[in-house]
């Protein structure tokens, strides 16, 4: 995809009610996990998502442009804040490409000005102090088709952080090693569904044979009882595990031992390990 993920891994600063404590202050509850959860879930109520759009049409040609997301991320102003910077970047990557195609496309080419960009980010789990969504992404420049990905964000209420998935592992290589060959084996069974034949390693010349890597994923965490993160996400997109027709491929795995002690030490609490 031609879009580089934006820088998402910085700190931010602010005194903004986002932690346990402060949304204790604002809200006057005490600070129990029970009444905390009442307060969010207020607060998320009272806020609104944001479904931004912006389209132009010129010369026959369209540019349409969306960037949205769910009402809890509205709960986060420094979050909001930099989904807002990271949108308005790429409205303007937009404009300007579009106005380029405009100015060297031939007219006959029906569809050399049609450009389209979409990100949606939605709601995967919510923790006491972690947020976590995904980023669905299309894109049109052009041709027989579009392209689509996956993001993943994780946002750290308590210290105004921002990572993507695998930022809260030691690293993708680790994350890879906790799974072991459940991760091939999974894909496999997957790929056998889809295909109707068994998968013969060494046999696709485009590598759609082979065991894929989280490298070369999109990693999200779940969580299944709203405490911790007990669930992993390894999404590879199209042309990765296979062809396009085939689609993108999500596999899910519980989080164990061996996972946990893949992630890194500051995100341990999120996953339920005690240092």
């Amino acid at each position: 995809m031609r879009h580089a993920l934006f820088p998402i891994s910085l700190l931010l600063s602010s005194a903004a009610c986002s932690s346990q404590a402060d949304l204790a202050r604002e809200t006057g509850v005490k600070e129990d996990p029970a009444a905390l959860t009442t307060a969010r879930a207020t607060a998320a109520a009272r806020a609104e998502g944001v479904d931004f759009s912006d389209s132009a049409k010129e010369k026959g040609w369209e540019r349409s442009f969306e960037y949205g997301w769910p009402a809890a991320v509205s709960t986060q102003p420094e979050l909001a804040k930099l989904l807002t910077a990271e949108r308005d970047k790429f409205l303007a990557q937009e404009k300007s490409e579009w106005a380029d195609a405009l100015k060297d496309s031939p007219t006959d080419c029906v569809s050399c000005g049609q450009r389209s960009f979409a990100l949606e980010w939605k709601m995967v789990a919510e923790t006491p102090d972690f947020l976590s969504l995904s980023g669905a992404v299309s894109t049109y420049t052009g041709g027989a088709h579009g392209l689509y990905g996956m993001r993943s964000l994780v946002w750290d209420e308590v210290r105004k952080l921002a990572v993507d998935g695998v930022g809260v592992f030691r690293s993708p290589e680790a994350l890879e090693a906790a799974l072991g060959p459940k991760l091939c084996a999974a894909l496999n069974a997957e790929r056998e569904k889809r295909r109707g034949q068994p998968v013969v390693p060494g046999s696709g010349g485009a590598g759609f044979d082979e065991c894929q890597h989280v490298t070369d994923a999109t990693v999200l965490v779940g969580s299944s009882n709203g405490k911790t993160f007990d669930r992993i996400g390894i999404w590879f997109g199209p042309y990765v595990a296979g062809p396009y027709a085939e689609g993108a491929y999500e596999l899910t795995f519980p989080v164990d031992a061996k996972v946990r002690a893949a992630v890194k030490d500051e995100f341990a609490v999120a996953f339920g390990k005690q240092g």
